[in-house]
């Protein structure tokens, strides 16, 4: 272990020798970027100033992990409802040399946890204890994450950290948008939080404010310097066990430094020519994108055209039979045996569509999981670098702000994944998911979650890396995404910001977004479909590799998302 002395020493020097970037002084505005096209690297992510930071450490000599690491931090600074240091996530990432990794960090039920903590006397769930306070935040995972991706960076973590920092000291300009969710969530703050958080101010936010944390700047300081112990142990862990002793969580400093990361073997499989590169359990979107695509892979749709009820119809339904298996099979492998060769076979895909009737619905009480033998807040980053690696990085606090319970003096957002978990094998969770036996809770546990990074190859180099926020819609939005793009060959644009669907088997309703066309809207109510309007689905980060030095970067219209690079 390095000495602390030098430790600091090193961290001060690093600092020092970007001394430009680190003296900037002054609150941060920004332009928002939504298509971008670029020769060298490009970056895509929920907020301007997050994707200014990956393009900087970029151009300072970084690859595409330095840049998918301080990207992240910042995130975690100017994107509080959903970026995070106190969350977790996944990584897909493809090398030049054909390597593929993934990195699962995603938050871990603490030691204290057990299977009924959520329910009440009479064994019903108790729906604000899962979501609201400090008894529903997992063990964080997002600084193990990026630990775990540091050894395929090239700069050192205390420079990835110094954009993070400046943000977090000097404050940003917030937007109309993030002033409306602070204010949102201002009585919430001021109901949880046992310590003033800086969140909270005496009159409300408007556009144009300033928001500065130096807690936070404090806490990103110690990660710079000391890596994972500035987080998991230490000062800032000692903050996270006084703040579950005054809240009533149960997080403890032992759930603290025991949690790791994992690298894994990512999810690969075939698409009409095409390899799919995406997560594994825990994520249940790697299989459920399998199973859809698998689904529908044979079928002309192309003839049939975008948005033809045709099209939307069989979608619907490779949909509704991923979420039921999704309900009835998934979780943390390293506690339940999932089939996942089976769920993901072609013949047993083909099994599950012989009962699909083009122009008439199912009906999701007749369609139970397939019969076998034997987690709104969330955001995503893309980023392709010139020397050709991709990486896909979906991260998450669950609900939006997590539980609402920021640490004492730390500064930073805890999530409310246990509400990821099944509460009670059979009830929906906050996005309506179903679960049963395989996703209960059990200390150590990995909550199974949607988050589906995903890179496309063609030829065996990245074409397509994308991936998005959304809950429940996370695995659909991915879908339509890839469908879109190989199937209907939309441009970037399209693909990204068309009117999205979407269908989880229960409740058995189809959700559309604003501007999905009425004429299809009609003719699925006629086969039998009900329909519910809702907000966004989705916030969709692509970037497509179209040719040498060629990079198209969308960000998607749904929100202040943004891209930049060069």
């Amino acid at each position: 272990m390095m000495p602390t002395m030098m430790r600091s020493l090193i961290f001060l020097l690093t600092i020092l020798s970007f001394g430009a970037t680190a003296q900037q002084t002054g609150p941060e505005r920004y332009t928002i970027t939504k298509r971008l096209e670029a020769g060298k690297y490009a970056v895509v992510s929920a907020h301007p100033l997050a994707s200014k930071a990956g393009a900087e450490v970029m151009k300072a000599g970084g690859n595409a992990f330095d840049a998918a690491i301080a990207t992240q931090l910042a995130l975690a600074v100017v994107y509080p409802e959903a970026g995070n240091l106190g969350g977790g996530g996944f990584l897909v990432a493809t090398l030049p040399n054909g390597k593929k990794i993934a990195i699962n960090y995603r938050e871990k039920a603490p030691g204290k946890a057990h299977r009924d903590m959520y329910l009440d006397s009479s064994g019903q769930p108790i729906v604000s204890k899962s979501l609201e306070g400090h008894l529903a935040a997992g063990v964080p995972g997002t600084v193990a994450g990026l630990i775990a991706t540091l050894p395929y960076a090239k700069l050192p973590l205390a420079r990835l950290v110094v954009p993070a920092i400046r943000l977090a000291e000097q404050g940003y300009i917030i937007t109309a948008a993030e002033a409306r969710g602070l204010n949102r969530a201002r009585a919430s703050f001021l109901k949880l939080n046992t310590r003033p958080v800086a969140f909270v101010k005496d009159t409300d936010w408007k556009e144009g404010d300033t928001l500065v944390q130096k807690d936070l700047a404090r806490t990103l300081k110690l990660i710079a310097e000391k890596g994972a112990a500035g987080f998991y142990e230490g000062e800032t862990a000692q903050k996270v066990v006084e703040e579950m002793r005054r809240g009533g969580g149960i997080i403890s400093a032992e759930d603290l430094k025991a949690y790791h990361a994992e690298i894994l073997q990512p999810l690969q499989f075939k698409f009409r020519g095409y390899d799919v590169i995406t997560m594994p359990l825990p994520s249940s979107g790697g299989i459920g994108l399998r199973q859809m695509l698998g689904m529908v892979e044979n079928q002309p749709m192309e003839d049939w055209g975008f948005h033809n009820p045709k099209s939307v119809q069989l979608m619907i339904e490779a949909e509704r039979r991923a979420y039921a298996d999704r309900a009835q099979f998934l979780g943390d492998p390293h506690f339940v045996k999932v089939p996942v060769d089976t769920l993901i076979d072609k013949n047993y895909l083909a099994r599950r569509m012989a009962d699909f009737t083009p122009g008439l619905a199912s009906l999701s009480a007749r369609v139970p999981a397939g019969q076998i033998r034997e987690s709104d807040q969330t955001t995503h980053l893309s980023v392709v670098d010139a020397a050709g690696n991709a990486v896909a990085v979906t991260t998450t606090l669950n609900g939006g702000y997590g539980c609402d319970v920021v640490v004492g003096g730390a500064g930073f957002l805890l999530n409310n994944e246990m509400d990821d978990f099944s509460v009670k094998p059979g009830a929906p969770n906050m996005y309506g998911l179903v679960g049963n036996e395989a996703n209960a809770i059990a200390p150590g546990k990995r909550m199974l979650s949607s988050m589906t990074p995903t890179i496309v190859l063609k030829d065996k180099k990245p074409l397509l890396v994308t991936g998005t926020p959304g809950g429940a819609t996370i695995i659909t939005s991915l879908f339509q995404t890839l469908v879109n793009a190989l199937v209907f060959n939309l441009d970037a644009d399209q693909t990204v910001n068309a009117p999205k669907f979407h269908h989880q088997w229960l409740p058995d309703v189809v959700y559309i977004e604003k501007g999905f066309p009425d004429p299809v809207k009609y003719s699925l109510e006629r086969m039998g479909y009900k329909f519910t309007s809702r907000e966004s689905i989705g916030r969709t980060e692509l970037i497509k590799i179209t040719g040498k030095n060629k990079l198209e970067a969308v960000a998607d219209n749904r929100g202040d998302d943004s891209a930049a690079g060069e």
